[in-house]
């Protein structure tokens, strides 16, 4: 498994999006991975197929059932390597402030009025 693998397989959103599916209920189906998405059985397949390949899903036969899980050591693999370097603390001030401003920036937005009605947001 390589790093460009990995970071191929997490740069599509809609992967990243069956990974999250994945993180919150282990161990899925494909017909359970499709339910609620805006994609077909085989556009789904092929996603997996990908996450396989990069080692960041892993399957299971239960019966006739082919079960999928998440495998979070790829990702942790990329963060010591990448992440770590950068200092946690520091990169997590960075990202408090950043929420920080756009809460307020917000909050701003919310207080102008609207210039239909000329009263401010909810």
């Amino acid at each position: 498994m390589s790093d460009d693998a990995v970071f191929k397989a997490l740069a599509d959103a809609s992967r990243r999006q069956l990974l999250d599916r994945l993180h919150a209920q282990d161990g899925l189906t494909l017909g359970e991975l499709c339910d609620g998405l805006d994609m077909t059985r085989q556009a789904v397949a092929k996603h997996l197929a990908i996450l396989e390949e990069a080692h960041l899903v892993t399957t299971r036969r239960q019966g006739r059932e082919k079960l999928h899980h998440i495998n979070p050591v790829p990702i942790n693999e990329i963060a010591e390597r990448w992440i770590d370097k950068f200092e946690r603390g520091r990169l997590q001030a960075l990202s408090d402030l950043k929420k920080s401003l756009e809460a307020a920036d917000d909050a701003a937005e919310s207080d102008i009025p609207n210039p239909t009605t000329g009263k401010a947001k909810p």
